[in-house]
């Protein structure tokens, strides 16, 4: 039997509204409003492509630790994050030195800490995002347990 890999593609489309601003869309999904960062002379309050990046690979981590837990029936009662890029000048280009995501989750029963532990060990394997990149991603989970 042949293996043939499969194939996602993902499509979006932006719009031009005028400044440094635009409107991001893709089939079927909410649009984004988005511009230039105010320190490349943009806008404040608006969704930049520098807060876009550091929210997907954030929210990749998610993704893809909710994938890998159900695969293992892991049940959790709740799950939050902060990411933190910084962006700098580093090789004669701007571009992200660092970008860590710190979850917090919340399990139902002591033994399932470690478990989730042991997923956030895989999520490097699986997260398409940080597989894309350059930057290392330093992901810090907090586990805990509520009865």
């Amino acid at each position: 039997m042949e293996f043939k890999p499969v194939v996602y593609e993902y499509k979006t489309r932006l719009n031009w509204t005028g400044e440094k601003k635009g409107t991001l869309s893709s089939d079927e999904k909410p649009d984004i409003f988005g511009a230039c960062p105010p320190e490349f002379g943009g806008h404040e309050k608006i969704w930049t492509p520098e807060d876009m990046f550091v929210a997907s690979v954030e929210l990749c981590t998610m993704s893809t630790f909710l994938w890998l837990a159900g695969k293992q029936n892991l049940e959790i009662k709740s799950y939050k994050s902060e990411a933190i890029g910084k962006a700098s000048m580093a090789d004669g280009k701007m571009k992200y030195v660092s970008l860590a995501v710190k979850p917090e989750i919340v399990v139902f029963k002591e033994e399932d800490i470690a478990r989730v532990k042991n997923v956030f060990e895989e999520i490097e394997k699986w997260c398409l995002i940080t597989n894309s990149i350059s930057t290392k991603v330093d992901i810090k989970p907090s586990v805990k347990c509520v009865i």
